[in-house]
């Protein structure tokens, strides 16, 4: 276990802090763009540079099926393939496998599914998935999971055991002493499974701790009863990273709960259907009311795509199918991300939180459109 992380400020169950890795020292709360197939879509890294990001997501299941983590070790690791000089987390692959449903079969050593590229039959084992990750070389690994529908008990319940095995496993095959390593808490949205999930690899000990198979189905107030459960159990000096979750509105009620990482396809995402982010709300920059729109996607926003191109621009460029009207929307939708991520860790800092969760929420009940 590493003792990287340290708790700077905490305002209720909000907490601001600070992880050291390899590659630099990583703020919390802190929300981290996916960049499944190690490229974060429609943007470069020096693009994530100007938006100020500190950390990325890449997935080891993607990464392991194309081009190979073998090969990505041989040309020097992640972060040298894909020219990204700060940390890099990585997903096991427990949620691409979990939406392999007709594809897969999961029994006590591992899990056998067919590729979603090319059919062919592969094989992720606890070992397996963390010397995939070795060899990719990010700075935080997960262990494998088995992410298990939420609602029913009797399911979540074998494959919390699963997991809880798995990550024995995991642990005991991890090698390289400069990655840490998150154990998944699983369980569903049933209290006491969470429980004993978070008690179990709390007791078994890892570096940090995350929260998965959340955002699977389950409403919100189911979501935030399970995070303010698990803000009791999870050890107070170890990051708690939320698998997968991240709206403008998760990342202030989800902080309010004691989570500090998160990550979410959602901004790049809903960007290539013209699915525009704001602090206000959500618009669809493809509607004909923008289509003679001078302002900019959002109002006082200072992203590179606000301060230079109009709403009736970024419209035409969705319409004609251009390419940068992918990259602009998703610039801002990322800017917007990172920018609240950065208020939220401020105002926990200076004991203002609470005062910046109402007036966030006090502005969209006001807004008239977006």
């Amino acid at each position: 276990m590493t003792d990287s992380f340290v708790l700077l400020a905490t305002e209720g169950n909000a907490r601001a802090g600070m992880v050291s890795t390899p590659h630099g020292d990583v703020p919390t709360p802190v929300f981290c763009p996916v960049g499944t197939h190690a490229t974060v879509k429609a943007v470069a890294p020096r693009d994530l540079h100007a938006l100020g990001a500190k950390q990325i997501l890449a997935n080891a299941y993607h990464l392991h099926l194309r081009p190979g983590d073998e090969l990505i070790a041989e040309l020097g690791g992640l972060h040298r393939f894909m020219a990204w000089d700060r940390p890099i987390l990585t997903d096991s692959g427990g949620y691409q496998i979990f939406s392999l449903a007709d594809r897969r079969e999961v029994d006590a050593d591992g899990v056998t599914f067919r590729s979603h590229i090319d059919g062919s039959e592969q094989r992720f084992t606890p070992e397996s998935v963390i010397a995939i990750q070795e060899n990719l070389g990010a700075d935080f690994i997960t262990c494998l999971d088995e992410c298990a529908d939420p609602f029913e008990r009797d399911y979540n319940l074998a494959a919390m055991t699963r997991t809880h095995a798995w990550a024995e496993r995991c642990r005991a095959a991890k090698s390289r002493p400069d990655q840490q390593l998150f154990g998944i808490v699983q369980g569903g949205i049933f209290p006491d499974l969470r429980e004993r999930s978070a008690r179990f690899l709390r007791d078994l000990g890892f570096d940090h701790y995350a929260i998965g198979g959340l955002s699977v189905g389950e409403t919100k107030d189911q979501m935030h009863a399970i995070l303010d459960l698990l803000g009791a159990v999870l050890p107070r000096n170890h990051v708690r990273y939320l698998m997968g979750v991240g709206t403008p509105q998760d990342l202030v009620e989800c902080t309010a709960r004691g989570v500090d990482m998160f990550d979410c396809v959602l901004p790049t995402r809903v960007a290539r259907n013209g699915g525009v982010l704001t602090r206000l709300g959500r618009l669809n920059i493809r509607n004909a009311q923008f289509t003679d729109d001078p302002r900019p996607l959002e109002a006082g926003c200072t992203c590179y795509t606000c301060t230079n191109f109009s709403r009736a621009y970024v419209r035409h460029l969705n319409w004609a199918k251009e390419i940068l009207g992918h990259q602009l929307i998703t610039i801002h939708n990322l800017h917007v991300m990172l920018s609240i991520t950065r208020e939220i860790r401020e105002a926990i800092l200076q004991g203002e939180f609470q005062a910046y969760r109402e007036a966030f929420w006090d502005a969209r009940s006001r807004a008239d459109g977006v």
